[in-house]
């Protein structure tokens, strides 16, 4: 069956079930490679995206709830040649050990800097700590945080 939806300001038409999860079709129908497969149950953040402009794990979203909310990924942040401010604060912060909660982590931070554009530290660790990263890049994810909040109030 096809279904129409918007992933990074681009309309695609997926052929696909409407029970597929969202997470399979951004990486095997539409080649994207931010969005993770981690656990599959909503639980790390590997997967996350934003829909809507509110955050989710698109590992639980089935096709067929997408209902034309644009999507939003890793990708469409930003590119190598002109990095979204939080994908710049990230590497030069350092913050990302094996790379494979950096999607989830500048996904919450993207959807947390769009509701609050000066968090706290406390709001910052309160919006990523869903987020689970066993590389102990937790100090550096916060300061990247904080310094993408800083260039962009510049």
């Amino acid at each position: 069956m096809s279904h129409r939806i918007s992933v990074n300001g681009e309309s695609h038409v997926v052929d696909a079930a409407a029970e597929t999860p969202l997470l399979y079709v951004l990486r095997n129908d539409l080649g994207l490679n931010g969005p993770k497969f981690g656990c599959g149950l909503r639980q790390c953040g590997a997967c996350a995206a934003l829909m809507g402009g509110k955050l989710v794990r698109t590992c639980s979203i089935a096709l067929h709830d997408v209902e034309d909310a644009p999507i939003v990924t890793l990708e469409g942040l930003g590119t190598a040649e002109k990095p979204h401010p939080l994908q710049k604060a990230f590497i030069d912060e350092q913050a990302a050990q094996c790379g494979y909660c950096s999607n989830g982590m500048i996904m919450a931070a993207k959807a947390l800097l769009d509701q609050n554009p000066n968090p706290s530290e406390d709001e910052i660790r309160g919006a990523l700590a869903d987020q689970l990263c066993r590389c102990g890049v937790h100090n550096r994810v916060v300061r990247a945080v904080r310094r993408a909040a800083t260039e962009a109030a510049r």
